[in-house]
């Protein structure tokens, strides 16, 4: 793995592709370990277009060694000087039949232990027993979301679309000059590849039309504390 690499062009372009990082059979392990979960939990979400599990590994324990192998842990090391830890972790399962997709967005909301009145903390939200707040913009800079796909990914199963450069921008707008979707770059990712990329860049996923599954584990990491009384509700350290 280039690390060296994939750590400027996240930080400039704000997107980053590694390949193997996963082998066959952790890939197996990791699947295996997902198919065993309760469709009754808390945290899952299962329809015809979508199945996320939330919160995973509070759900799924298990995974933690599986996902921390030492080529993910390596690769954070190197993006990270200074102390992470792991803030939100979602499993996405696109279907083969999937019509299901995502217009231009940025991810602007973190996972917190409750609601509190905090400056520069704003537009609330509570889904599946979790609250979300879009945090000040210093903390969305800060953080860095790694994708981990068990399936091979492109334009046909919901490869992520982006715009690059866009996260230099700060939360942008739909209004605003700087939200702008033309020439978007299409995000293949081989099986067992991570993707790299920065909330505040803009991204969407179209609808999946070659009939194949995307699964894809979702992790986001930071370094940075949030303001009192707030904590991230899935903070965990990374041994």
């Amino acid at each position: 793995m280039n690390l060296e690499k994939a750590k400027i062009e996240v930080n400039e372009i704000g997107y980053s592709i590694l390949a193997n990082v996963y082998s066959e059979h952790e890939l197996n392990s990791i699947s295996n370990c997902i198919d065993n979960v309760s469709l009754n939990s808390h945290s899952v979400q299962h329809n015809q277009d979508v199945y996320a599990i939330r919160q995973l590994l509070r759900t799924i324990p298990q995974l933690y060694p599986l996902l921390f192998n030492n080529n993910l842990l390596g690769l954070l090391n190197y993006l990270f000087d200074s102390t992470y830890f792991l803030t939100k972790a979602i499993y996405f399962d696109k279907p083969e039949n999937s019509n299901w997709f995502v217009p231009y967005h940025q991810d602007l909301s973190i996972s917190v232990d409750k609601k509190a009145e905090v400056e520069n903390y704003i537009n609330w939200t509570f889904k599946k027993e979790q609250y979300g707040v879009q945090p000040p913009t210093k903390i969305l800079e800060d953080t860095i979301t790694l994708r981990i796909h068990l399936d091979h990914t492109n334009a046909h199963n919901g490869a992520l679309n982006v715009i690059p450069k866009s996260h230099l921008n700060g939360v942008i707008r739909k209004d605003s000059k700087h939200w702008h979707t033309q020439q978007p770059q299409i995000c293949s990712v081989k099986k067992g590849g991570v993707m790299l990329m920065k909330p505040l860049i803009l991204h969407a996923s179209n609808k999946t039309t070659n009939k194949e599954q995307r699964r894809v584990i979702h992790l986001e990491f930071n370094h940075q504390e949030l303001s009192k009384p707030l904590n991230w509700s899935e903070k965990l350290k990374i041994i």
